[in-house]
């Protein structure tokens, strides 16, 4: 079947109220069977980075392919695929339950690699130990992404607990294992294994939803490039006392330079880059300020709304500097100094023209006439959904009957790369970004945690949501 017949097939509002109360006896009855396993997924620190123990992304995706067989998938496996460097990308979960001759098949998304903790003074809580403070499950990994997984499951489970044999539709369980470390294998894994990941509907539960308590469709993403700019003005060091004044060193040009990235509003100052429309969602200030953390005095940056500036506007951090730390420095002047830059872009920018016209501002505002030089790195398409979609309305549907509340349409200023990918090799299938997150939930930061309620609400939403897509042939 294809996403066009499923668009023409399904009303989005197609699940008969017993339905829906026995899926949310179901999912109220092995919720806390739900959460204890979750902790347990928790309590494995893995992380995909060359730096930390990669024996702990494995053993994380054995138990994910333990808990595929135990509910019911047809065929469980732990599949991998190379690297554009040769080396060999972490393990996936790859598990399907195949369709019945005319229905659809939905792909459920999500990963099981995490972030590094960072520094563990940062936390109230042990990252590796889920802990629960009232409404709220702390630790690494609680939100992002391992509650994205458990959603899938425990939907799965209620799906088959109530439907049984009415169940028709094909469901394929594809939980990636580096995701976090940027998904260096996933283009060559998606060719490799096309046919096992052949869907009509793609849920990708690894976003936000607007706020605790009221859930979003991710409409749009930003896209992302990043690169590394190094400095130089001297062929060596020198002594700052007997060479300062004619001469100023590498770090001095450097901020100088990055300095030009940003006009006086904070706006990104790069000529060129793709700006789109304010959204008609609004962020009023004072909930960005408080979700953000942003200190009292400090004056937000950029023009136009708060969800423009987040969503359809680029946005450039200088991410990292190889400086003479404050500790070792002496009264010497340095030679080279370089800096990481990441760029997210808005919703219609190409990521390789981006590279180009970032390029061109740092060669062209090179201070003194220093060697300015750019190493582009990753870049990574920026992502916009069609809402009209069988599918989309389907998931809009089934957000307002868990949470009983309208669901948001939300764009999102972070990027997830590989959507392009998914969206480049099924051109056919819908892109559904859910997920499990909220602003309090901090994510890549120390503190991360879970809104418990919600992670209720997400599994009947996904649940009511393959019983449309199994009502929709």
């Amino acid at each position: 079947m294809t996403n066009n017949d499923v668009t023409s097939a399904n009303d989005g509002r197609n699940v008969e109220p017993s339905i829906k109360v026995e899926i949310k006896a179901r999912v109220e009855q092995t919720f806390q069977n739900t959460l204890a396993t979750l902790k347990e997924l928790v309590s494995i620190p893995s992380v995909a980075w060359e730096s930390h123990d990669l024996s702990r992304v494995r053993e994380s995706a054995g138990r994910v392919a333990e808990l595929a067989r135990e509910s019911g998938f047809d065929d469980v496996e732990i599949l991998t695929a190379d690297k554009p460097d040769g080396g060999q990308g972490m393990p996936a979960v790859v598990a399907r339950k195949h369709p019945r001759a005319g229905y659809p098949t939905v792909l459920l998304y999500a990963h099981h690699d995490v972030q590094p903790v960072g520094d563990v003074a940062d936390w109230n809580t042990d990252p590796w130990v889920a802990t629960e403070v009232g409404d709220r499950l702390y630790g690494r990994g609680a939100a992002d992404d391992k509650a994205g997984l458990m959603t899938h499951l425990a939907s799965v489970d209620a799906l088959h607990s109530v439907l049984g044999n009415e169940l028709g539709i094909g469901i394929t369980l594809f939980i990636e294992g580096e995701e976090e470390a940027g998904s260096p294998s996933f283009g060559n894994f998606l060719a490799t294994y096309q046919d096992k990941l052949q869907a009509d509907a793609i849920v990708v539960a690894d976003s936000s939803n607007w706020r605790a308590g009221v859930p979003a469709l991710t409409t749009s993403l930003r896209g992302v490039i990043s690169g590394t700019v190094t400095v130089r003005t001297l062929d060596h060091a020198l002594h700052s006392g007997m060479f300062g004044g004619p001469l100023v060193d590498a770090n001095t040009a450097m901020v100088r330079l990055l300095a030009s990235l940003h006009d006086d509003a904070g706006s990104v100052a790069v000529d060129g880059l793709v700006r789109g429309p304010d959204p008609e969602l609004d962020y009023s200030e004072a909930d960005f300020r408080t979700d953000a953390g942003a200190l009292e005095n400090f004056r937000l940056t950029g023009t136009g709304s708060i969800s423009s500036r987040l969503w359809n506007q680029p946005a450039l951090s200088i991410i990292g500097m190889d400086i003479t730390s404050v500790d070792q420095s002496s009264n010497t002047m340095a030679s080279t100094a370089r800096a990481r830059v990441s760029l997210r872009l808005a919703p219609g920018q190409d990521p390789h023209e981006a590279h180009r016209l970032l390029e061109e501002h740092l060669t062209r505002n090179a201070p003194w006439g220093s060697t300015v030089e750019y190493d582009g790195g990753e870049a990574g398409q920026p992502f916009e959904s069609d809402v009209s979609s069988g599918p989309a309305r389907a998931v809009l549907e089934s957000m307002k009957d868990a949470w009983n509340t309208e669901p948001v349409l939300m764009g999102m200023g972070g990027s997830i790369p590989f959507v392009a990918s998914l969206t480049q090799m099924f051109p056919d299938a819908a892109i559904l970004i859910t997920g499990i997150e909220d602003p309090d939930t901090r994510a890549h930061s120390a503190n991360e945690s879970l809104f418990i309620p919600d992670f209720q609400r997400a599994i009947e939403s996904e649940a009511f949501f393959m019983v449309r897509m199994n009502h929709s042939r």
